[in-house]
């Protein structure tokens, strides 16, 4: 016997929160490109390396994911939150050496917050589409 059909939440409560998800998941993932930058041409002693270098190698996962994020496609957002698992990992990397450990902190805190909305809004997003084909 197949499973009922949970019903879908109404328009009137999807839509803003659709809309409130994806400003939260854009301004949070250019707010972690801002903490990157910033972290690694003002902060980071990088020990005579450029720093333009090592701020591109860490940019380019993120510049990659960036015309899905723009563009408002649910699938460029499921993509950053695999993405985005990087900067988790190398966060809690950080917050183990003392030297770096409240950059490492506020890498995870950036990170989880751009996968939490990201997360989000590609769930109210299909629930949107889905509701919106049903009409």
């Amino acid at each position: 016997m197949a499973k009922a059909l949970k019903a879908l939440p109404s328009l009137e409560w999807l839509e803003p929160r659709v809309r409130w998800s994806r400003v939260a998941a854009l301004s949070c993932f250019f707010g972690l490109i801002a903490l990157l930058t910033a972290y690694y041409l003002i902060v980071a002693d990088l020990h005579g390396a450029r720093p333009w270098v090592i701020l591109s190698i860490e940019l380019v996962p993120l510049l990659v994911l960036t015309p899905g994020m723009i563009s408002g496609s649910a699938r460029g957002h499921s993509w950053t939150c695999f993405g985005v698992n990087l900067y988790f990992i190398k966060g809690a990397l950080a917050a183990y050496d003392p030297s770096r450990m409240v950059f490492g902190v506020l890498e995870m805190l950036a990170s989880l917050a751009v996968f939490t909305s990201a997360l989000l809004y590609v769930r109210w997003r299909y629930q949107l589409n889905r509701k919106l084909a049903a009409l």
